[in-house]
């Protein structure tokens, strides 16, 4: 009998299995593809041409403790830093570079603008003090006793700014840059880089993800040497070399419960592994209402089966390339981080209510990141890999996605023409990961690789629902991790560090009664 199960072998099911493995419990991580990660994996998309399934960058996890507690840099995890982290590349040949230090950033919006400069550098400074009244959470730092004084330094700070304040955080994104920046030459790619958690523009409560603009430049942002695989394996030789045992195409079809407790989980083709523990990283809603046995009921259930997931998501096209797009003017470092192509922020408002109504945004919001330009790992000698992301794609499309590929293909690429006159002449090959593609291949729930939206309501301790964000569950033995658990989706490891502290905890008192037994 196993300790404990994980039923799910992302990035998150992996944290929780070497902190668990580590504290000396017998693991098995069960994943149901053949080969562990989820959406950190980096494969083979084009013949000699390696790309990001889907994570392209990895930001949340490098500001937490979990790579040295782990020593992921001992099991083979090199970050490199993307700098600039983000290039706004306008179509009428305007650049803004965003570096990590403030300074040149605001020496770089001054080339066109010194007022707008000014006003970005108090946009930071203000967004810096949200930030950091968050970052012990995202980090997993805070327990649920330091809740009262976060919520007493948060008022804390809204008193002293005013009331404008707490409207600013409780509203939109679109809102705060509006109010913020004078012109869409920050508004558009502060944007682009707040739609990459997956919030619209226009929601209420997503000010945060503009606020968070400035955790890069507190933090940078980060691309693992050899893709987000470097993750992915430097956690499986960790989690093994704790003694943990990894078993792909291993796909869990019921969690079995016997008096409101676990008695174990039934894999597809009938295998049972009997265990008085698990922990689910996936789908919460999946896990608890699918594939649980008898599923999760009462109030607890029924929060969590109202828990939302919206229509709008990513798509992306993998393009190898002879060179790096050909922006005009372009400077050293400018194909470094992410590229906006988000001229404006009209663009991605348009785009958002467009996916939202399933149809295809136009004109399109795109971004992309060049990663081969800092790791020569991923292409062949004078090869390139272009990572292209639509951050306002339908899940559901009129028509199907069948029917809009080769449409989004032949958008997306007059987006980077425009940009970069020459790019088509420089693809060698192409591929896609659509939405429907990633409900099919990934199993991902409405194609939503963060199972479930980010949004005020369901971020924090209200993910994915006020019962159930300190990862247990009412049913006994039966824990909860993954993207869509406290506190955020991600590449950030956290959940799946929380998840495993919470087991931990939870076997305290039988550990006590334990030794108390034997010393009798």
């Amino acid at each position: 009998m196993a300790d404990v199960v994980i039923v799910g072998g992302g990035h998150n099911g992996l944290v929780a299995g070497c902190y668990l493995a580590k504290a000396g419990l017998d693991v098995q991580v069960l994943e149901g593809l053949d080969r562990p990660g989820g959406g950190a994996r980096t494969e083979e998309r084009v013949p000699g041409y390696l790309f990001d399934l889907h994570s392209a960058a990895h930001n949340i996890i490098n500001m937490t403790s979990i790579p040295d507690e782990l020593d992921l840099a001992g099991a083979g995890l090199r970050y490199q830093e993307m700098d600039p982290f983000s290039v706004a590349i306008n179509r009428d040949g305007r650049r803004v570079r965003f570096f990590r230090s403030v300074e040149q950033t605001l020496d770089s919006i001054a080339e066109f603008d010194s007022a707008e400069a000014k006003a970005y550098d108090q946009f930071i400074k203000e967004a810096l003090r949200v930030v950091k009244l968050i970052l012990p959470a995202v980090g997993g730092a805070s327990s649920p006793g330091e809740l009262p004084g976060r919520i007493a330094g948060a008022a804390g700070l809204f008193m002293n700014s005013g009331l404008e304040s707490v409207r600013d955080v409780l509203g939109s994104y679109e809102a705060l840059l509006r109010r913020r920046l004078p012109s869409d030459h920050t508004r558009g790619p502060v944007a682009a880089f707040a739609a990459h958690a997956g919030v619209g523009p226009s929601v209420s409560g997503g000010a945060l993800y503009g606020y968070w603009q400035a955790a890069y430049h507190m933090f940078g942002q980060w691309h693992g040497h050899g893709g987000s695989q470097a993750l992915t394996d430097a956690l499986v030789t960790r989690f093994r070399s704790f003694g943990g045992e990894l078993r792909c195409s291993a796909r869990v079809e019921r969690i079995e419960t016997l008096r409101g407790r676990i008695s174990g989980v039934v894999l597809e083709g009938g295998e049972r592994i009997a265990t008085r523990q698990v922990i689910t990283a996936l789908d919460p809603k999946v896990a608890l209402l699918e594939l649980l046995d008898p599923p999760l009921g009462g109030k607890v259930g029924s929060d969590l089966e109202a828990v939302s997931r919206g229509n709008v998501v990513q798509a992306l096209i993998h393009v190898a390339t002879n060179r790096l797009p050909p922006y005009q003017d372009a400077r050293a470092g400018d194909w470094n981080g992410l590229q906006s192509y988000v001229d404006s922020i009209d663009v991605l408002s348009n785009g958002w209510k467009m996916a939202e109504a399933k149809m295809l945004p136009d004109p399109l919001p795109l971004y992309c990141f060049t990663p081969s330009a800092i790791d020569d790992s991923l292409a062949p000698k004078g090869g390139h890999t272009v990572y292209v992301a639509c951050p306002a794609a339908p899940a559901e499309i009129q028509g199907g996605w069948p029917n809009a590929r080769e449409r989004f293909i032949e958008a997306a690429l007059d987006v980077i023409e425009a940009r970069a006159p020459g790019f088509r002449d420089s693809i060698v090959g192409m591929t896609t990961f659509l939405p429907d593609e990633m409900e099919r291949d990934e199993h991902w729930a409405g194609a939503h690789p963060m199972h479930i939206d980010i949004s005020l309501d369901q971020i924090g301790i209200f993910r994915p629902t006020r019962a159930l964000a300190g990862h247990r569950t009412p049913i006994e033995g039966l824990f909860i991790s993954g993207a869509g658990t406290a506190p955020t989706g991600g590449i950030a490891g956290t959940p799946g560090k929380l998840a495993a502290l919470a087991l931990l905890k939870s076997r305290k008192p039988s550990v006590k009664l334990w030794r108390k037994l034997k010393t009798l």
